[in-house]
């Protein structure tokens, strides 16, 4: 199996930044009145733009959420993610065989604001790997579940759909890389639980791996 290009999505691929989020998440939530075990928020969350969920929070809540909230939330997240955001487990080496092995046609995509990406990829000693191509669907139209993401990638990049392989861990990512026409393998590392690969490959991943060390090989 051979690709031309490989792209990346961020949160739970690349930085170990969901459980940070998702901490900061339900205590918002909490003070608007409703309470979210961790495993809830994940199932309910997970992969998403917390904008793109207003509807649902205000219905949960039944409170209007205003911009300022959002830029509060935004605020406390990015602050706890400076302070103890890590690369995912063996993803450094990875991205690094990698990128050598593409000569550099590697991408990362993901549905979160440009300032964040860039800010994780730094602290985790990821961003020289990605400079200049890093997309935020923050920046486009549409963001995860639509392509439009990883669809902005490739010409940059001088390759089309059939010729890349998209990395993702969340039901949402893959649903966008299938979406743009590209082939979609799943992350999914052991303490994600075991429903979690099942999850990915009924969405349409057609392989899945749990530990980044092997993609290199995988890749082959």
């Amino acid at each position: 199996m051979s690709f031309e290009a490989v792209l990346f999505d961020c949160d739970g691929v690349l930085v170990d930044s969901e459980g940070i989020t998702h901490q900061v998440l339900r205590a918002m939530l909490a003070e608007l009145g409703w309470t979210l075990s961790p495993e809830e928020s994940m199932r309910i969350f997970l992969g998403k733009a917390v904008k793109d969920e207003r509807a649902l929070i205000e219905a949960k809540t039944g409170r209007e959420l205003t911009e300022e909230w959002f830029v509060r939330f935004r605020e406390r997240r990015n602050e706890a993610l400076l302070a103890s955001v890590q690369p995912v487990r063996n993803a450094v080496a990875a991205v690094e065989a990698i990128s050598q092995r593409y000569l550099g046609r590697i991408a990362c995509c993901s549905g979160a604001d440009r300032w964040k990406v860039e800010m994780q990829l730094a602290k985790c000693g990821l961003l020289p790997f990605f400079e200049g191509r890093i997309y935020s669907g923050h920046e486009l139209p549409r963001s995860k579940p639509f392509p439009d993401v990883y669809l902005a990638a490739m010409e940059p990049l001088g390759v089309v759909p059939q010729g890349c392989v998209v990395i993702e861990d969340t039901v949402t990512g893959v649903t966008a890389g299938l979406r743009a026409g590209c082939e979609v393998w799943g992350y999914s590392p052991p303490e994600a639980g075991h429903d979690t690969p099942v999850a990915l490959r009924a969405a349409g991943a057609s392989r899945v791996f749990g530990d980044m060390a092997e993609l290199p090989a995988l890749l082959g």
